[in-house]
């Protein structure tokens, strides 16, 4: 690794620290499942930890659903969904999401506390993008509720029955908002499976259900590893599954459920280009690549990990981008001032730790920034690499991490060959200053998600998901109702 990064530095005074208090965070020692609008105890009578990634230290316990209790979860759901749900008049299923939206911005900042301590993003993530964006989408979908019929003319749509849905640990309230509102206003119930490692903020959500009035079993919550979402795949009595995660969980999910007459939608890995022009801004473009890569950790399935930049500018790009680098504050998550917080989890940090050093046995050229880490708690440095070829490794896998390949790239026809060689299809990015290169581009980047002069903007509006091995089915938007409508 080139020691250059103190001559760029140029960042001696820290600021002095600026903690977010957790004093009104509202954290029970033991969470039970949260089935038929009650807290119910698993029937295996086992809890697992969740862990501060920041502290390691101890939050709180977990329920540990077994197939018992999933069974429970959905007889549950079904008997709401016959009983009551599917029977409400739209504009009162409406008025149900509308309340929780509400509540979900009372409750905003503690929500944001619990998110960043349980998944160790930073605070500032979670409490100006994550818990607005959840809010967001229960507003938005409480607004079709009762407008089906302008979404789809001319055709007569009806509710599936019991959704289950199963997410992952990068956004684990706003992901949990993306599969419940869209799913409620079409007039399904659910439920719902948060990651083992992030389950706090899901229950906390469960909290606000149950304080909101919604009708007992129209949501149940169930907490536990892998074999509880298997459980709720092969369930007989699930009529759809809605699944965001791994591609190989993926994979294993379109087998189990293959012919069945279950509906699908999965939202998959992803290893998404970043390309900047030579007549892109390119100031903007080094922030862009900073915001999808770096202060979300690289935790997110569509994190610009792999960059493209035009050949005549590609060493005033990597110059200012080292730059930038060493102005980033990585360290506790809870404090205002920090860009890049905890990893999740000690697993995960192997697996971006190992990639690390699978780049540089590969002969890629590592730069890291020089700041310091805390003595405890799962970091790492932003990473980046340059003299990467199409077929290593850190080019082509997803790491879900702050680790970031660079290549290079003289015309329009390399780079999109380039972007496309691989199995993921999920998100890209554009910089350049000619909107007919931008439109040119959208039309032949085999991704779900193009950003134009910017990266990682989200809105309920908009619909997401991806081409490929990154899945199907689009979640946001209009286009997000369709899934969970026969």
């Amino acid at each position: 690794m080139k020691n250059e990064n103190k001559a760029l530095s140029g960042w001696d005074a820290p600021y002095a620290a600026a903690p977010e208090s957790s004093s009104h965070a509202k954290i029970k020692k033991q969470y039970d499942l949260f089935i038929g609008g009650k807290w119910v105890k698993p029937s295996s009578g086992k809890y697992f930890d969740t862990i501060n990634p920041a502290t390691e230290l101890k939050i709180a316990e977990i329920a540990e659903a077994n197939a018992s209790d999933v069974d429970l979860a959905v007889k549950s759901s079904r008997k709401a969904y016959d009983t009551v749900w599917s029977k409400l008049p739209a504009k009162e299923r409406g008025k149900y999401l509308f309340r929780i939206a509400r509540m979900i911005q009372e409750r905003s900042r503690e929500l944001a506390v619990i998110e960043t301590m349980d998944g160790g993003k930073s605070i500032r993530e979670s409490r100006d993008i994550d818990i607005p964006l959840v809010s967001a989408h229960f507003f938005y979908y409480a607004g079709w509720a009762d407008k089906l019929e302008y979404a789809f003319p001319n055709r007569k749509v009806q509710s599936l029955g019991v959704a289950g849905q199963i997410i992952p640990w990068n956004f684990p309230l706003l992901m949990a908002a993306w599969k419940i509102a869209p799913a409620l206003a079409c007039g399904n119930t659910v439920v719902l499976k948060p990651a083992e490692t992030t389950s706090l903020t899901a229950l906390k959500l469960a909290e606000i259900i149950q304080d909101s009035g919604l009708p007992d079993g129209v949501v149940n919550i169930v907490t536990g590893f892998g074999a509880t979402g298997a459980a709720i795949v092969k369930h007989p009595d699930v009529n759809k599954v809605a699944f965001t995660g791994s591609t190989d969980v993926g994979k294993l999910i379109q087998k189990s459920i293959a012919g069945t007459d279950k509906k699908l939608t999965l939202e998959l890995g992803g290893k998404a280009a970043n390309i900047i022009f030579d007549d892109a801004p390119i100031d903007q473009a080094i922030e862009g690549i900073i915001n999808g890569i770096f202060f979300n950790q690289g935790h997110v399935c569509c994190a610009g990990s792999r960059l493209f930049v035009q050949e005549n500018v590609a060493d005033l790009v990597i110059s200012k981008l080292k730059r930038r680098m060493e102005t980033l504050i990585v360290g506790d998550p809870m404090d205002k001032n920090t860009d890049i917080g905890a990893i999740n989890s000690k697993q995960q940090l192997k697996t971006i730790t190992d990639y690390i050093e699978i780049g540089k046995n590969e002969g890629a050229e590592m730069f890291q920034s020089s700041c310091s880490l805390p003595g405890k708690g799962f970091f790492v440095r932003p990473t980046l690499f340059t003299n990467v070829a199409q077929s290593h490794r850190i080019s082509r896998e997803e790491i879900f991490g702050p680790v970031l390949a660079i290549q290079t790239f003289r015309t329009i026809e390399e780079v999109v060959e380039k972007a496309n060689n691989v199995p993921y299809g999920l998100s890209a990015g554009v910089w350049t200053d000619k909107g007919s290169k931008i439109f040119n581009l959208t039309q032949k980047l085999r991704a779900g998600v193009v950003w134009a002069n910017t990266y990682n903007k989200f809105d309920p509006t908009s619909p997401f998901g991806g081409y490929k091995e990154s899945g199907f089915g689009r979640e946001g938007g209009m286009h997000g109702l369709d899934a969970y409508l026969k």
